[in-house]
């Protein structure tokens, strides 16, 4: 994909925010963007339409939104003919969203919103018509952008595919491989739950207020069947958050404290076909699968 150019006159804003609207609905709210949450409000109509059609969203079906801001993807996801149930912790901004969205001719029943922390939230409602979201498509904030998407696609399985914006860098270790310098927890977690791949640049200025960070797209599709339980996806992610706290060590030594020993460490390593001399770096998830299976033979 391309990289969207801010401000293309062929880009009709529509429904759509334009950088004007944005700032006018925050100034009338009261509303700065908070360094904090990491908040950086899209204000470009033709990078939104860009997003929206890397997502492939069909007509009629629900999308999840974590952090709408004050609603440029929103609308655009909703232009799209999609029904969005977003997530949003700011107060004000979640306050502010349905009534810009009611005075641009939004159906009630076609949005939901949530207002909480993101890393909370158990349930999401059911829209009338497209029913479960389907499909994660956001502005991540940057602060916590992975444990967002991760968390996300653990608690929401009827989620078969993400694209989301966050930092160049985010998007780098998700879609890592194996021996690559970026290579780390988060591309093994994402690698658990389908294949992610770096879906395009963005500008850094279509944002509100500029970012000191380059941004770009990170889209994750489901495997088609779960790789595990969510028994031993827990037990997994342990030997995963193990191996990668100290990844210059050795498997043996890294995984000595989770084993219990080292001693115990190598044998469960060599039950499941690993070098204990090897580093976590090197592995893919079917060898942390295969590390916390034999886990489970080996006595403590």
């Amino acid at each position: 994909m391309s990289e969207p150019t801010p401000g293309d006159p062929a880009a009709q804003p529509g429904l759509l925010l334009s950088a004007r609207d944005i700032r006018e609905l925050a100034e009338a709210a009261g509303i700065r963007p908070s360094k904090q949450r990491g908040q950086n409000f899209v204000m470009d109509p033709n990078t939104v339409r860009t997003i929206v059609g890397r997502a492939h969203i069909a007509p009629g079906q629900a999308v999840l939104e974590v952090g709408p801001g004050l609603g440029s993807l929103t609308l655009g996801l909703l232009e799209a003919q999609a029904d969005v149930v977003a997530i949003e912790l700011d107060r004000g901004l979640a306050e502010l969203l349905p009534l810009t969205l009611r005075a641009r001719g939004i159906e009630d029943e076609r949005f939901a919103l949530v207002h909480a922390d993101a890393l909370q939230v158990t349930e999401l409602p059911q829209l009338p018509r497209a029913g479960e979201p389907t499909a994660l498509v956001a502005n991540l904030p940057y602060n916590v952008a992975t444990p967002i998407l991760l968390t996300m696609l653990e608690r929401f399985p009827s989620l078969r595919s993400a694209l989301v914006m966050v930092q160049s860098e985010v998007v780098d270790r998700l879609t890592a491989g194996p021996g690559s310098r970026t290579y780390g927890g988060p591309s093994v977690k994402a690698a658990w739950y389908g294949r992610a791949v770096h879906a395009g640049r963005i500008s850094r200025q279509i944002f509100w207020p500029v970012p000191n960070v380059d941004s770009a797209l990170v889209e994750l599709v489901r495997h088609e069947q779960p790789l595990g339980t969510a028994e031993e996806r827990e037990r997994v992610f342990a030997v995963i958050d193990a191996a990668f706290a100290q990844r210059r060590k050795t498997l043996r030594a890294a995984l000595s404290g989770w084993a219990g020993s080292a001693a115990r460490s190598e044998a469960i390593l060599r039950a499941a076909g690993i070098d204990p001399g090897a580093r976590g770096e090197t592995l893919q998830i079917e060898q942390f699968r295969a590390i916390a299976r034999a886990e489970k033979a080996v006595q403590a």
